[in-house]
């Protein structure tokens, strides 16, 4: 599917990694959350599809963002509404709130998953001595991680909190990857981005990064195009695929 230019990735600085479908496999959740609260939502037509739409619409926004994105895809005029709208229907945020409302329910009920590949490559990474952290839009990024057993592998986590209380725009504006790299105390043009969602692959690119790496989970017909369209330098179904790169350093 790809060739690696070996060995970019081990001559960046450090590493930024999204979280839902890169390291944590909660993307599916996620997915499966909108297209219960979606599903609710008059006027729908066709039904949110948990591949597709997801992908296109929803996936590495927040989740105004997301919810706004998708109604106005299916031609819904939806008020915005405010942050104390109570789950529902009614407004984006009460859609919003619905999906997250949803989304809790089902962490509850199954967890996540991680990707292996991920981890070994986050294993290898911290042994070659490349800083790494991890952004996502979600409030539960940190919990995730936690789960998941890699948040001792992070210099430091980015999430939906830190995002509300500085004030940071969503993906595909950079911002959630630039504080990434300056909290790793590293320029943009030093760092990778590594990004599942479109949005993402596109704010990793605006955002200046020595590299964009596409990670294409679907492997559907244009998913691999979509993802270089976007941004991708390069694109491959799993991490795992650059620790048969080597690990030699720029000047060793």
């Amino acid at each position: 599917m790809v060739t690696v230019p070996e060995p970019e990735l081990w001559n960046c600085r450090a590493v930024v990694f999204d979280t839902d479908g890169v390291i944590t496999d909660s993307a599916g959740v996620h997915a499966s959350a909108w297209k219960e609260a979606f599903d609710t939502v008059p006027g729908v037509d066709p039904p949110f599809d948990a591949g597709e739409d997801y992908r296109r619409h929803v996936d590495g926004k927040s989740r105004l963002d997301g919810a706004a994105a998708f109604l106005a895809a299916r031609g819904l005029d939806t008020p915005p509404g405010g942050p104390e709208d109570e789950p529902g229907t009614g407004t984006v945020a009460a859609v919003a709130a619905r999906k997250e409302q949803i989304f809790v329910r089902m962490l509850s009920e199954g967890g996540v998953d991680v990707y292996p590949g991920t981890v070994r490559l986050l294993l290898a990474l911290h042994d070659a001595g490349v800083r790494c952290a991890a952004v996502s839009s979600s409030r539960h990024a940190r919990d995730l991680l936690s789960r998941a057993g890699v948040r001792s592998l992070l210099q430091t986590v980015v999430d939906g909190n830190d995002m509300a209380r500085l004030g940071l725009p969503g993906k595909p504006d950079p911002a959630l990857f630039l504080e990434g790299a300056r909290r790793l105390s590293v320029e943009p043009g030093e760092a990778a981005v590594v990004e599942d969602a479109l949005a993402g692959v596109e704010a990793g690119r605006n955002g200046g990064s020595r590299m964009v790496v596409g990670v294409d989970r679907t492997a559907g017909p244009t998913s691999e195009d979509d993802l270089r369209d976007h941004g991708a330098d390069i694109v491959v179904r799993d991490l795992d695929t650059f620790l048969s790169t080597g690990r030699k350093r720029e000047g060793e």
